[in-house]
């Protein structure tokens, strides 16, 4: 991993350089993408100039995340941006409609992982199998959780830990109570 400067790090435009990169996107893809000059995301990228909330609406649609993972750094006060994420200040991604609550608890998206506190509702599923070149860890701290990775399915619940590798995975919470879980996804998706 190439060392970041210290002012690189957390920053509105650290994140959203990462997450341009996770989806394979280059400056120019995306500039085309929001009609916008390349310079013009450099920029924003670089710090050096700030979004509208129109801008931040279109980058998030572009990117394919919720608008509020725009606005974690927002919440923070300066000397603990990039170090230190409040649990009233999480971020939270996706969409939520499958029964399935996440939150970054990485401080931004600079690393080569991220963590993520995932509450899985009660009778809640995963209604299409997903797979990403991705290795995630996950750590079940309440609640039970069906898992199918790849033909392998599994039940993990309070203490136990599961792993996978680009491997096609589903969850399902058929359980009456949530099921929480902390994972660790390496390179950073959201």
């Amino acid at each position: 991993m190439l060392h970041q400067k210290p002012q690189d790090l957390g920053t509105l435009g650290a994140d959203l350089r990462a997450l341009r990169k996770s989806r394979g996107l280059t400056l120019i893809d995306m500039a085309d993408q929001l009609g916008r000059s390349v310079g013009w995301l450099s920029q924003v990228e670089r710090d050096k100039s700030e979004p509208s909330i129109s801008d931040l609406r279109q980058i998030a649609e572009v990117l394919g995340v919720p608008m509020s993972m725009l606005f974690g750094h927002m919440n923070a006060p300066a000397e603990e941006q990039g170090y230190v994420v409040r649990s009233g200040a999480r971020r939270p991604m996706g969409s939520h409609t499958e029964g399935l609550i996440e939150e970054l608890l990485s401080p931004d998206l600079t690393d080569d992982f991220e963590m993520v506190h995932s509450t899985f509702q009660p009778n809640s599923s995963m209604q299409v199998p997903a797979q990403r070149p991705t290795q995630e860890v996950g750590y079940v701290m309440s609640g039970r959780l069906d898992l199918t990775i790849g033909a392998r399915r599994f039940t993990v619940g309070p203490g136990d830990s599961f792993r996978f590798r680009g491997e096609v995975y589903q969850w399902a919470n058929p359980y009456d109570e949530p099921c929480v879980a902390i994972w660790v996804i390496a390179p950073p998706v959201y």
